[in-house]
């Protein structure tokens, strides 16, 4: 399962719980709501420092971390990969789809779910929250082999062929090459589509049931194979926001462009397109 409830997840005490809660103006705001309430057992992952690698300027804002440090890390935490996650945030998914695509990136062979609703979905329903840490055992995660990620040079030979269908997950005013305050550069990479990762939500912050999804990707599709499909955003994480939602939708084979515009930009030699 791609989602799972917040009763589903209170009623299933084998799974291991990651908090990735993040704010993208304040580095500091995950790991203070952590400290100040969490879903019991859970352990905290931050955006910057657990998932992803050191930026050198030219690999974008967010790149993936070296795939046997990230690995090195999940075992430091007690995970093997044979065991069930679920992973939330307070941002309607926005970064435990991040997480969700790295596990599967590096192998996990349990199964990984997003919980629907984020931690708000749990203090609904009632459910309380911890201020105690939780620690397991440490122990080696195997890293065997890592998944397909697309490279921005996959990217640039595909421009214009049919073989690759882009979709962006910025905003639209973003997309446009409007209002850009993240990145030096304003614009898409040229031919991609946009999809505002926040359309896959209904207005409770929940994903729009899977039926609703798969329609509304198959229409921007427009014929095209969903495995043709790359994802990018800014910096590659809320990019990992539709590439969950299709799935949640039945929709799956697409990858990720992880580098995404951060990266795309800081070649010049690269071509921006706006509008």
């Amino acid at each position: 399962m791609a989602l799972i409830s917040a009763r589903a997840l209170h009623e299933d005490k084998s799974r291991r719980i990651l908090d990735c809660r993040f704010d993208l103006r304040d580095a500091s705001v995950g790991a203070r709501a952590f400290a100040d309430g969490h879903i019991p057992g859970a352990q905290y992952l931050h955006l910057n420092h657990d998932l992803s690698g050191e930026s050198n300027g030219s690999n974008g804002r967010h790149p993936l971390p070296d795939p046997q440090h990230f690995a090195a890390r999940l075992g430091s935490l007690g995970l093997a990969p044979d065991m069930p996650v679920a992973i939330y945030d307070d941002a309607g998914g926005m970064f435990a789809a991040r997480l969700w695509w790295m596990l599967r990136w590096v192998g996990h062979r349990g199964d990984v779910a997003v919980l629907e609703g984020g931690i708000q979905a749990w203090q609904a329903a009632g459910y309380p929250l911890s201020q105690k840490p939780h620690a397991y055992p440490a122990q080696v995660y195997p890293l065997i082999k890592t998944g397909p990620v697309v490279k921005a040079q996959e990217v640039l030979s595909s421009l214009g062929k049919p073989a690759v269908f882009l979709l962006d997950a910025r905003s639209a005013d973003r997309f446009r090459g409007e209002n850009e305050t993240l990145d030096p550069v304003g614009g898409h990479i040229p031919g991609a589509k946009n999809r505002f990762f926040r359309d896959n939500l209904s207005d409770d912050g929940r994903f729009k049931p899977a039926e609703q999804l798969r329609a509304e990707f198959m229409a921007q599709l427009a014929g095209a194979d969903p495995a043709s499909v790359v994802h990018s955003c800014g910096s590659g994480v809320t990019a990992c926001h539709n590439l969950l939602a299709m799935e949640v939708a039945g929709l799956s084979g697409s990858r990720l462009y992880a580098g995404s515009w951060s990266e795309w930009c800081s070649d010049p030699a690269r071509p921006v397109e706006k509008g």
